[in-house]
């Protein structure tokens, strides 16, 4: 018997769940996004237990990784957490020593990236084991306080309960997607959303010439905010949020020439509870109104720099905007798509120094407002939110309230497709408004924030626009807009096809709800029906989205870990970390379900 089938037998790992878990998801995405050439220097072998991975590795020996199916972006994901020494058959089951080893192989200019990524790795798992201790008490916390029963959490305020649910869920694509560089337990306590605390901003006084104001020059949510704030004639208020206080604020500042006439408020700020996103969070006071602040963390990679750049805020307001625009020549959309008012910001030049006043439509006290990031959590009880909500909504059928947002989600942004607009509205800046009014049955609709980033091709804007249609000039960022449909189609599959449709397919078929063959056919054929009410003659929009999409062998996936940690800019060529792709399987041809 070899070294290497010798590793077949016996117990896998002593490791914990939590970290042998965050090892598979580490391992598929370092697969999937071919780190160190796994997918394309490596050799697929037959073993008796299922297909192993063998990557050469020169004098240290080939590695050994045991993979099992999968079919959402790659081909194969890792099973059980560990790389196997075939030279003399030595298991790695740790996220360190499986670092190690891979980083050995790396191009000595990425080898910091591993470094920086095994340091994020760390930060991740301290979290998961964090919220597996924490995970009676706060969702008993949250049935105390909104109910049992999340299908009537209603309401903006009891919505963020939602947010909670959905920060202890993991990414479907990110593998250390629950960590915070640089926070510990003390301030994730106090300050994540998972935790759902409350606390209180802090005010910045900065001299009224510094500070570019947008909106309503009273300030969205004045009514709210300006009780504890006391700025003079000269001066205007910013909100800051406690984490930026300190040594990155004190920074800012300097940077920004404002060291000597900024004027931190001993007057504590308006209190606020975190959202999903952590840096915005919602006025106690007023759940409409949110606040959306620079932290000096990042996320879902290290240079995902949870900042806010002033231009991003004229391109929010300005894709809020363009959709707008739309919305007025799409009139069977303008009671089912909600928008969040994003037009009002401030901001010093610095990106530590902005707010953007982010203000959500009135009229949803009565209606379970639910991001997609939340509907695969475990709720009070340990049920899935989307069974909830199936429940007293859908008839207790969880496929019946996908297959209502799905028809909806695709039918607006493949409409936004035709006018050549791409929007970067993932799992966390969609959500669904759930309601049922005056016993006229279910009512879905659907509520967008986050509009900066989107990707806009202007040629077929003008086409349906004509002077209508804003120029390339309107937005800060460069890379938004381009005349061709190339990075508008990339975006939707990227977000609306992979993030928040085939996520669902594939991980409501691992909770049992339907085989993966139905529930990729429903996507399938929603996609289909919006696709073709583009028109599918060569050249129109359905004709792209189908030879892109439908029946296109490979597509587009981001190459989140590579472009976020792992490599630079230079090294990796992204221009954009957020938009830096390889390619997948096409999960949603008919012969891919057949396999």
């Amino acid at each position: 018997m070899t070294a290497a089938t010798a590793t077949l037998a016996g117990p896998w790992t002593d490791r914990a769940p939590e970290e042998s878990a965050l090892l598979v998801r580490v391992l598929s995405a370092l697969l999937r996004e071919d780190v160190v050439g796994l997918r394309t220097r490596g050799a697929v072998l037959p073993r008796p237990d299922g297909p192993w991975l063998r990557l050469p590795a020169g004098a240290a020996g080939a590695l050994l990784l045991p993979l099992a199916p999968d079919g959402y972006q790659a081909g194969y994901a890792a099973r059980l957490p560990l790389l196997v020494r075939e030279s003399d058959g030595a298991r790695l089951t740790g996220l360190d020593d499986v670092l190690t080893a891979l980083r050995a192989l790396a191009d000595p200019r990425d080898r910091d990236g591993f470094d920086a990524f095994a340091t994020e790795c760390r930060q991740t798992l301290a979290t998961l084991r964090l919220h597996t201790a924490t995970h009676d008490e706060v969702t008993t916390a949250l049935a105390g306080r909104y109910g049992p029963d999340p299908a009537r959490w209603t309401g903006l305020a009891a919505g963020l309960a939602y947010d909670a649910l959905a920060a202890r869920l993991d990414h479907p694509v990110y593998p250390t997607s629950r960590g915070r560089t640089g926070l510990d337990e003390a301030q994730l306590r106090a300050y994540a959303p998972e935790f759902q605390p409350r606390f209180a901003l802090r005010w910045l006084l900065l001299p009224r010439a510094a500070v570019t104001r947008a909106g309503d020059p009273d300030e969205p949510g004045r009514e709210t905010l300006a009780d504890t704030a006391e700025p003079g004639a000269e001066h205007v208020a910013l909100p800051v949020h406690p984490l930026t206080v300190g040594g990155p604020l004190d920074s800012a500042l300097r940077e920004a020439g404002l060291a000597g006439e900024a004027v931190l408020s001993a007057r504590p700020g308006p209190a606020v509870v975190p959202t999903l996103s952590m840096r915005t969070v919602a006025t106690a006071a007023d759940p409409r109104l949110h606040l959306k602040l620079p932290l000096a963390t990042a996320t879902l990679g290290l240079r995902n720099r949870r900042t806010i750049k002033p231009g991003t805020l004229a391109d929010g307001a300005a894709g809020q905007r363009l959709l707008e625009t739309v919305l007025t020549r799409e009139p069977r959309f303008r009671a089912s798509v909600l928008q969040a008012d994003e037009t009002g910001y401030a901001h010093a030049g610095h990106e530590l120094l902005a707010v953007l006043y982010r203000r959500y439509p009135p009229g949803l006290d009565g209606s379970a407002v639910v991001p997609l990031a939340a509907l695969l959590a475990p709720a009070p009880g340990g049920r899935l939110v989307i069974d909830h909500l199936a429940d007293r909504f859908y008839g207790g059928d969880p496929l019946a309230l996908l297959d209502a947002f799905l028809t909806l989600l695709f039918d607006w942004q493949a409409t936004l497709f035709g006018y050549g607009i791409g929007l970067e509205s993932h799992q966390q800046n969609v959500s669904l408004v759930l309601d049922r009014p005056a016993a006229a049955g279910t009512r879905l609709r659907l509520l967008f924030k986050d509009n900066d980033g989107p990707r806009i091709n202007t040629v077929r804007l003008r086409e349906r626009l004509g002077r209508a249609a804003p120029g390339p000039a309107v937005f800060a960022d460069r890379r938004t807009c381009g005349d061709s449909d190339g990075p508008v189609a990339d975006v939707f599959t990227t977000i609306t096809v992979h993030l928040c449709a085939g996520s669902y397919a594939f991980r409501l078929a691992r909770h049992g709800r339907a085989p993966l063959d139905r529930l990729l056919e429903l996507v399938r054929d929603r996609l289909t029906e919006a696709v073709e009410r583009l028109g599918t003659r060569p050249g129109e929009p359905g004709a792209v989205l189908r030879g892109r999409l439908l029946d296109a062998p490979r597509l587009p996936i981001k190459a989140m870990v590579s472009a976020g940690t792992l490599l630079s800019k230079e090294r990796s060529g992204a221009a954009d970390i957020n938009k830096h792709y390889t390619t997948g399987p096409n999960y949603l041809l008919p012969t891919a379900r057949a396999r």
